[in-house]
């Protein structure tokens, strides 16, 4: 997993509520195991044409969102299952951090294990910021001092999982979290090895 520290970056600014992992990742490109691939499937309803067309006024094909590594979107966005398909897709967009007033909690897990920062903010803060991405403002967003500057220079404070931003920061994922432990965990193997030798028998 890419470690994220901080991006600065023009933003697609997505105002629709109740976005959900349908719309984020249609269930027809669900069959995939593999994280790359995703993103021209990510979020066609809104992108495309029933022809298959490009839409004109998509944020994330024309104007000042094309490229953009920040989106800025609206509440209770990742709702609806709990397909990791969804994030696989906006990260393959090259969307680093999402910033909104609330996200679905198992959408925000899937997030983290895929390199993708969610930044709760107050409502007041997602509108100037949504303000700002639709006229082509870059945004910075920083972890390791948990803020966001505005394209104003405003700098708005986030909070953030302690545990969740040690991962992001050093770019581990589950796995390679409990590696960091591996001592440990081999220590207590050997121990228990010893007192209760019966657990290691082969079967």
């Amino acid at each position: 997993m890419d470690a994220f520290t901080h991006v600065t970056s023009k933003a697609i600014g997505l105002p629709q509520v109740n976005i959900d992992t349908d719309i984020i990742m249609p269930s027809q490109h669900l069959k995939t195991i593999k994280r790359t691939g995703l993103g021209v499937h990510a979020f066609e309803s809104l992108r495309y044409t029933d022809e298959g067309d490009t839409k004109n006024d998509s944020p994330f094909d024309f104007g000042h969102g094309k490229g953009a590594s920040i989106m800025v979107v609206g509440d209770n966005f990742g709702c609806g299952s709990s397909r990791e398909h969804a994030p696989w897709g906006i990260a393959d967009l090259g969307i680093r951090c999402l910033i909104g007033t609330s996200f679905a909690d198992i959408f925000a897990s899937n997030c983290v294990k895929n390199g993708i920062l969610t930044v709760v903010l107050p409502q007041k803060d997602v509108d100037s910021l949504m303000r700002e991405a639709q006229v082509g403002c870059t945004i910075t967003v920083d972890l390791e001092d948990q803020s966001v500057t505005s394209a104003e220079g405003r700098n708005i404070h986030f909070d953030y999982n302690p545990v969740h931003k040690h991962m992001m920061v050093n770019g581990l994922d589950e796995i390679a979290q409990t590696l960091q432990s591996e001592a440990a965990i081999t220590a207590f193997e050997e121990k228990q090895k010893a007192a209760q030798p019966w657990l290691y028998r082969d079967i």
